[in-house]
């Protein structure tokens, strides 16, 4: 009963948090930490009445634990291999390959722990496993409010829709960005067909491995397909997602529009590209566009990895108090 009741308070913080900002990274957290509560309530209350709901528990955690220590690294590394051999090799490709090998060495550091027990030997494979399920937690909450974030809001009722970039292949719109002016044009013609004329605005900057800027492919794009060219706007200095809304959000200024925007990116980068505009203060909705299904592991790695490094120094302090906490407990 405590556990359910404990569940309430971060439910709370949870409800308010989405109505006051749906971009606040603390909403995934109190999601997170409500779930938590809420599973701690089932298994207490599964384990007090006894009988066939002890046993199911008991085979849900079980299979919960050889998910976790051999189904999801397993493919992890197979979605790591695949992306190599599709997208090349790179760091950011390698995210959901290192990702796998990193619970595989977790495992077998617990199976090395039961057969050479020790305060020492308790001591650092607890610590491990603190860190671990503290970034697991973190990722989890993340994910699933991400999943939140972008089946609620508005989806009618833009001004201007801003469509972020991505990298070009020469001087081509690659499927990822694609996807992302696709969405931009669905929005823009559903606004159309409302009787509004919304701006189009494309943002990026030319890469080094460019033939031309992001915004000037986007732009032929969209022209192709019959957005007026008077209706789209050229933002073609940004290199990072911070730029893209804030130089595309000083455009609009510049132009005297008041109204309300909308930015377009790839449904993995959509949360974060929220907590950007929230951060920039901007009066901003994100939505996503759709992923190729083996780019998405990788994807959201990275950008668990960039949320985390929004507060380090947060997260650093949390960790070490966790395991300074389990040290004491385990050497005093």
């Amino acid at each position: 009963m405590i556990f359910g009741i404990a569940a309430l308070v971060p439910a709370l913080f949870f409800v308010i948090g989405v109505i006051r900002d749906r971009r606040r990274l603390g909403n995934a957290v109190w999601l997170g930490v409500t779930l938590v509560f809420l599973l701690l309530w089932l298994v207490f209350r599964a384990s007090a009445n006894g009988g066939w709901s002890a046993v199911v528990v008991g085979y849900v955690f079980v299979a919960v634990l050889l998910g976790l220590g051999f189904v999801l690294p397993s493919a992890l590394v197979a979605n790591g291999v695949l992306m190599l051999r599709r997208e090349g090799f790179g760091l950011a490709n390698l995210l959901s390959l290192l990702a796998g090998l990193a619970i595989f060495g977790l495992v077998a550091a617990f199976g090395f722990a039961t057969a050479h027990t020790g305060p020492v030997v308790d001591a650092v494979i607890g610590s491990l496993l603190i860190v671990a399920a503290y970034v697991a937690f973190l990722f989890v909450s993340l994910l699933l409010y991400s999943v939140v974030y972008g089946s609620i809001g508005r989806r009618t009722g833009f001004d201007a829709v801003i469509v972020l970039g991505a990298g070009l292949i020469g001087d081509r719109v690659p499927p990822l960005l694609a996807a992302r002016l696709d969405r931009g044009l669905r929005l823009y013609h559903r606004e159309v067909d409302a009787g509004r004329t919304p701006l189009l605005v494309v943002s990026g900057g030319q890469g080094p491995d460019e033939a031309v800027s992001e915004a000037a492919a986007m732009r032929d794009y969209l022209l192709r397909r019959g957005v007026p060219d008077e209706l789209i706007v050229l933002e073609d200095r940004a290199t990072t997602t911070e730029q893209n809304l804030r130089y595309s959000a000083r455009l609009l200024a510049e132009r005297s529009w008041t109204g309300r925007a909308v930015a377009v990116t790839n449904n993995f980068h959509v949360f974060r590209a929220a907590v950007l505009a929230r951060r920039l203060r901007l009066r901003m909705q994100i939505i996503g566009a759709p992923t190729a299904w083996y780019f998405l592991p990788s994807a959201f790695l990275r950008e668990f990895a960039a949320l985390l490094a929004q507060n380090p120094l947060v997260h650093t302090v949390t960790c070490g108090l966790l395991v300074g906490l389990h040290l004491l407990l385990t050497l005093s």
